[in-house]
């Protein structure tokens, strides 16, 4: 349980309000423990908020007032609110809290950190799986199929209680955000049967019983010396059926179907070392977002969902594969000119230092797959990989802000910012003679 201590402006087409600002009693003080704004719908957005306007004090009750993304509004500490959560950090924050109901049983004086065994026994109590509703084997009517999804209770993410018919309700909520980056696009398949602590293991061809409506296509590999046949996700039925296979993501070629060998995009990938910090990779992209707008260029930044950040650049499939990686590279020599002591081009393990940003340039290559825009990660907190705007690639932004928990809501918000990378692309000499210059 949580106090609901304010709440901040909506943004977008969200009504009422954005999010509830959450604190809890700590030694007699009230502490800022996390804010959520998922779990509402429009009936509770708006009985919440009736609640909430009797309270509305001038100041915060924090003694040290948080910063937040919107003009926030102040209560007094008397609505307690029951949320779910991924974990609870040293700082007593809350890791990506759902709100789930009010609770008017509880004294909001009850509502506190009282010491280190607590917390961990409030973990514990979260940890708790809950109960299912839905059924582990249905008949759904999606796009215009009759899909039978399976195991929909089978827990793909442990910590997180997240399962199999989670992810599968996650992509048809965004799916009309996520089908324009997946159109006519060979999928790799990484398929997790038994969740992200299971064998995952990567399939390119279509299996023998794949129905027949589902699109594939017959692509030449030269690596391999036959031809795959890729399934191409162009509608919410495949989409569905992809996630019934346990792909809890989507791995696409940088190209399409109909010029494979031209990529629609360039991919600057930076792949922290183990001892990096996250700070080091915003750094690494700052230094990226100069040499871009040296060379007159825009580029479209995206967290990779996991450790890194994805940087693209449009290319509208005019040049080929190794025309595309060799401006990438010299991209990417630039950028380590700026940072010699914190990046390296060194693409061996052995051979780079475990303390510097890989510049991956060569993620640009015929048959190379990436983790869509948009695309879950197989990871703790279920993390989403997400565009961001370059105003946000700065100290505080976390791999982890953006999950299975608040995409859809800051897509509502935002729309497709990644939209541009399926557009008009770069002159590459023009954009070359201005670096000479």
């Amino acid at each position: 349980e949580a106090i609901i201590c304010g709440f901040t402006e909506p943004k977008g087409s969200r009504k009422k309000f954005g999010a509830l600002i959450l604190g809890k009693y700590l030694n007699g003080e009230m502490v800022f423990c996390g804010h959520t704004g998922g779990g509402f719908n429009d009936k509770s957005l708006s009985d919440i908020y009736e609640k909430m306007q009797p309270l509305i004090t001038k100041n915060s009750v924090f003694k040290i007032t948080p910063k937040t993304n919107t003009k926030a509004t102040w209560l007094k500490p008397e609505l307690v609110a029951e949320i779910k959560f991924s974990e609870l950090t040293k700082d007593n924050i809350y890791r990506h809290p759902i709100f789930l109901r009010l609770r008017d049983d509880i004294n909001p004086k009850d509502v506190k950190f009282n010491s280190e065994n607590s917390s961990k026994n409030e973990l514990m109590k979260n940890a708790e799986p809950k109960k299912r509703t839905r059924k582990d084997d249905i008949l759904k009517k999606i796009g215009k199929k009759e899909l039978k999804l399976t195991n929909q209770n089978k827990v793909y993410f442990p910590e997180d209680d997240i399962t199999k018919g989670d992810v599968i309700e996650f992509y048809q909520s965004i799916s009309k955000y996520i089908l324009p980056h997946l159109k006519d696009r060979p999928q790799s398949m990484n398929r997790y049967p038994n969740g992200i602590k299971g064998l995952s293991f990567f399939q390119k061809d279509a299996a023998d019983e794949t129905p027949e409506w589902v699109e594939t296509q017959k692509v030449f590999s030269e690596s391999s010396d036959k031809y795959i046949n890729y399934i191409i996700c162009n509608d919410k039925e495949t989409l569905a059926y992809l996630n019934n296979l346990g792909c809890i993501e989507l791995n696409i070629w940088t190209s399409k179907i109909k010029k494979a060998d031209n990529p629609d995009y360039l991919v600057l990938d930076l792949d922290p070392s183990e001892k990096n910090k996250f700070e080091d990779v915003i750094e690494t992209a700052q230094a990226v977002k100069e040499v871009l707008d040296i060379a007159g260029i825009d580029g479209y930044p995206k967290t990779s969902g996991s450790s890194g950040i994805h940087i693209y650049i449009p290319m509208n499939a005019k040049y080929s594969y190794d025309q595309v990686k060799d401006f990438g590279h010299l991209l990417m020599q630039m950028v380590q000119k700026k940072l010699p002591d914190l990046t390296t081009l060194e693409r061996s393990l052995q051979k780079r230092d475990n303390n510097k940003i890989y510049l991956d340039y060569l993620q640009n290559r015929r048959g190379q797959t990436l983790a869509s825009v948009y695309s879950l990660r197989p990871k703790n907190g279920a993390p989403v990989s997400m565009p961001l705007e370059w105003k946000e690639v700065k100290n505080g932004l976390r791999p982890t802000d953006f999950n299975i928990h608040n995409a859809l809501e800051r897509l509502k918000d935002k729309g497709d910012i990644f939209k541009p990378v399926l557009g008009k692309g770069i002159d590459m000499l023009k954009v070359i003679k201005t670096l000479e210059e």
